[in-house]
């Protein structure tokens, strides 16, 4: 009997590869703007998406710079843009906002979740609230994880 395997979700960009340096562009250092994301291999069924960024290297704990939820089915995120509704970061912004290290190399993860429904949460929304929603109705996950030092 052959199994079918479905395909897993995956997440990239042309601006850095897994495990690289983050181009300064995409930091506070530079246009502190999102970079370009590439999503592949979307699951049936997914009615929207979700993206946590944070950095697990920051000396008070993880630091979340950026939530967005109820994204349409896409395959690209373009550079700076947010199509989706935007909760607060740990700068207390609606936004993205791009690393920015206190010291030493810190790393930075780009968490996709294909969701098989919108979550309809309001922008008050914190990331422990965000990850609660998206556990009951999350299809499949997918990670990019990039490197920025000053």
């Amino acid at each position: 009997m052959n199994e079918i395997v479905e395909p897993y979700l995956t997440l990239s960009s042309a601006a850095f590869l897994d495990g690289q340096h983050i181009p300064e562009k995409y930091t506070c250092d530079g246009k502190n703007i999102s970079p370009q994301l590439e999503i592949g291999n979307i699951p049936d069924g997914t009615q929207s998406l979700a993206l946590i960024v944070e950095d697990p290297d920051a000396p008070n704990g993880t630091f979340t710079h950026w939530l967005i939820w109820d994204m349409p089915v896409l395959h690209t995120i373009m550079e700076g843009e947010a199509p989706g509704i935007q909760g607060r970061n740990d700068f207390g912004d609606n936004k993205y906002g791009g690393p920015c290290p206190p010291n030493g190399t810190h790393r930075y993860y780009f968490r996709l979740y294909a969701l098989s429904q919108k979550l309809n949460l309001p922008e008050s929304t914190s990331k422990e609230e965000l990850l609660k929603a998206i556990e009951p109705v999350k299809l499949a996950k997918a990670e990019l994880m990039g490197k920025y030092n000053r």
